[in-house]
């Protein structure tokens, strides 16, 4: 026990705090902005503001993945669950507090604008439940599949391999992570069909890749220089 503790901390350590920084402001984000759907116009295609974040936490383990392989990536994604969870915790507390919210300074709409804001901070527990559950499901998929398509590229490098390893990975697992949540959540609290939820998961899958592909040269510059770090220390 002993030993995998101080691993633990010579990983936390070790992989830039940065990278673990960028992690937790994309899942606290994402959980956040997931409260608003967007009005995309077409009835069958549910889609939220989560998508803006949600990308970023795949580069992330895409990364790490990459320079300290999918173990060290998994462990980290617990990490920054439970300090996600925490952080939810603040923000329900926050709501339970006695108090009025900026915005909610409208002439008799003071009380619901109030009510509707500490909700939408304080959250709701099936929605915790299910975005923690789709999350580590996504990233264990997401860590393993990436260092999977990195072994069977062998001694191949650049950016090539890089995107190909990131994007493959990325689109399978925001399928996972927006169908777990989809099928836990939506489902069985907002009655949506099973159309609606792979549908969901497709279509939110296909826009959060095309995110990952608009950053992946700046993930893989990044990658280059820890690796390139690690071998000349």
């Amino acid at each position: 026990m002993k030993k995998a503790i101080s691993e633990f901390r010579s990983m936390l350590r070790t992989v830039p705090p940065i990278l673990i920084a960028l992690s937790v402001l994309a899942i606290v984000g994402m959980n956040l902005l997931a409260n608003k759907s967007i009005n995309t116009g077409v009835d069958w295609l549910a889609l939220d503001c989560g998508i803006l974040f949600s990308w970023l936490c795949f580069m992330t383990f895409d990364i790490i993945t990459q320079c300290y392989g999918p173990g060290a990536s998994t462990v980290l994604s617990f990490v920054i669950l439970g300090l996600n969870l925490l952080m939810s915790l603040i923000f329900f507390l926050a709501s339970l507090i006695p108090g009025v919210w900026g915005e909610s300074f409208v002439t008799g709409s003071e009380e619901v604008i109030n009510t509707a804001l500490n909700n939408t901070f304080g959250g709701t527990w099936f929605i915790i439940l299910g975005s923690s559950v789709a999350f580590i499901v996504s990233a264990v998929v997401n860590n393993y599949l990436n260092a999977a398509i990195g072994r069977l590229r062998g001694q191949k490098k650049g950016f090539g391999t890089f995107a190909l390893r990131a994007y493959v990975s990325t689109f399978v697992a925001q399928f996972a992570d927006n169908l777990v949540f989809a099928l836990i959540v939506s489902r069985n609290f907002f009655g949506w069909t099973l159309l609606q939820c792979f549908t969901c998961a497709l279509t939110g899958a296909v826009l959060e890749l095309v995110f990952e592909i608009v950053f992946s040269p700046f993930g893989y510059r990044v990658s280059r220089k820890i690796l390139k770090a690690g071998e000349t220390a």
